[in-house]
């Protein structure tokens, strides 16, 4: 498939497909049966065992999207180049996107999250189509439900695509077969092939309190539907589906300490993102959709890389040892910018305490009584862009058992209902109620125990302030900002010192210049400066 990548899609797929025949065929007389091709759906997706086992793989292509360690400096693309990030200790994949005179359409980043698009979009089409097909012995219901699940992956890879790509291929069907014709679609039709995704989709979904764990959601498919809605320029429809998500009773902000570490030193926020409170099941009613990745294998790890963006390579210090206290081995590949240090948070904003943002550093080698206990500070001749930063904690882990601790095991927290009041916010203001705008600020910077906001300073500018105060090292920034059509101006404004290279071009990415070679049927034209 010349879009794709078709060998490592049909690979994955066969995978996928293949395990959903073992789990579906576990009975005495299996070797008995003839194979049918691997390739059509209806021969594996006839019961709930193959349409689970389905869901599985679809979830974890799902998750490659943030959780890909082939290049670790990959999730950089995200934060550096924008307002809240800039460059650590690099890996090198995210360099253009804060150099943007590197970035052009061999990018190695933009490739992969093309491709994962795509690999996603069409397990989502297997599973569709599958469930179209199924026999009548199979519950109508589940189906439906089954279909809503990737009905709601298929949007939110759509919904990735038309921010950062503009027009793209618009594939509804499975391609099972090498193709090479492929043009792209304009963004209005897209918006309304999204949209139409998630409204089939949210009457067949379970809410909050039926749904399995891990599963989506319909709060997960309406708050999707509402940031949809406000990119596509129609705040009103946003305003309905997100007021519905905070006012439907399966979700509340945490405003007291629960939890695995409640009777420690710490604050309710930062329980939220302690492994062992990510879930709904461990007492979240804030979250509303997280990828799982908390492994029971004692010692085991995934190779997600948010720890080693995100908490500084603290361990190169002299005098400091990797502690749980610290968040473990990471390595410093981002910091954050100066405005998100320095400007952005009142002192007294929870979201701004050392249980959330640690900025002070105590040397811990009880080896070395000279400095052990001593505050860490005037580090001459050491690098203290990635070695001794401010950082968020949200994505502290240790295992002692795993000291290099290559992966992390902390579930991606996707969306949670501290978003739905942000999105909110923006509905309101863009139809011209400030007060209201305000008032959903304010449930934010009330749970925070930060200074009330009033109508007068609501600006888009101020709502995208707070999402960085809510949401930073949850939230991929470049989306947002991309989203927003404020790229450009606060990169350059907040964080221009780090960024070369900017320009309007720039907030879309390049389409892979192989994809477009490939498809050799028909005219896959590249996006402008590229």
């Amino acid at each position: 498939m010349a879009l794709i990548d078709m060998k490592r899609l049909t690979l994955g797929f066969v995978a996928l497909l293949g395990t959903a025949q073992l789990l579906s065929s576990c009975k005495k007389d299996y070797l008995d049966e003839t194979p049918a091709s691997l390739y059509t759906p209806q021969t594996v997706l006839v019961d709930s065992l193959g349409f689970e086992s389905a869901m599985a793989g679809l979830q974890s292509v799902v998750r490659e999207q943030y959780t890909r360690s082939d290049e670790q400096g990959l999730l950089g693309m995200m934060q550096e180049g924008t307002d809240v990030a800039i460059p650590g200790q690099v890996q090198g994949a995210e360099i253009p996107y804060y150099n943007y005179n590197l970035l052009n359409a061999q990018d190695q980043a933009a490739s992969v999250m093309w491709s994962w698009a795509y690999r996603t979009i069409n397990n989502c089409n297997q599973i569709i189509a599958g469930a179209a097909a199924a026999p009548a012995t199979l519950r109508q219901g589940y189906k439906n439900r089954i279909s809503a699940e990737a009905r709601f992956y298929r949007a939110y890879a759509y919904d990735f695509l038309v921010t950062l790509w503009g027009d793209v291929p618009l594939v509804d069907m499975p391609v099972t077969t090498p193709r090479n014709d492929f043009t792209r679609t304009p963004v209005a039709t897209v918006n309304d092939f999204i949209a139409n995704d998630l409204t089939t989709a949210i009457p067949s979904l379970f809410n909050a309190s039926k749904a399995a764990s891990g599963r989506i959601t319909q709060g997960a498919a309406q708050q999707l539907l509402g940031q949809v809605y406000l990119r596509m320029g129609k705040p009103d429809l946003a305003q309905v589906q997100l007021q519905a998500v905070i006012n439907g009773g399966q979700y509340a902000l945490i405003r007291a300490r629960y939890g695995v570490r409640s009777t420690q030193p710490g604050d309710y926020f930062s329980d939220m993102f302690v492994v062992g409170n990510q879930r709904r099941s461990q007492g979240n009613t804030e979250v509303i959709w997280s990828e799982e990745q908390q492994l029971l294998v004692p010692g085991a790890t995934t190779s997600a890389q948010q720890r080693r963006m995100w908490v500084p390579a603290y361990y190169n210090i002299k005098g400091m040892t990797l502690a749980d206290s610290l968040g473990g081995r990471g390595l410093g590949r981002l910091r954050l910018s100066n405005w998100v240090d320095y400007r952005l948070y009142p002192a007294q904003d929870m979201r701004n305490s050392k249980y959330n943002l640690k900025r002070r550093f105590y040397y811990n080698d009880a080896t070395m009584p000279a400095t052990f206990g001593k505050r860490v500070t005037g580090l001459a001749g050491s690098d203290t862009i990635y070695n001794i930063t401010p950082y968020t904690t949200k994505w502290n882990q240790f295992d002692p058992t795993d000291t290099f601790g290559f992966g992390t095991i902390k579930d991606l927290i996707m969306m949670r209902l501290g978003e739905t009041y942000l999105l909110l916010a923006e509905a309101q203001f863009k139809q011209g109620n400030t007060a209201g705008a305000a008032a959903s600020i304010n449930a934010l910077r009330t749970r925070a125990q930060a200074p009330q906001v009033t109508a007068a300073q609501m600006t888009l500018d101020f709502i995208l302030d707070e999402r960085a105060r809510e949401l930073i090292g949850e939230e991929q920034r470049r989306l947002t900002l991309v989203r927003t059509g404020t790229l450009v101006d606060r990169a350059t404004r907040l964080n221009g010192a780090s960024i070369t290279g900017l320009k309007q071009t720039n907030t879309l990415l390049p389409i892979p210049q192989s994809t477009i070679d490939l498809n050799g049927g028909a005219t896959l034209a590249q996006n402008p400066g590229y």
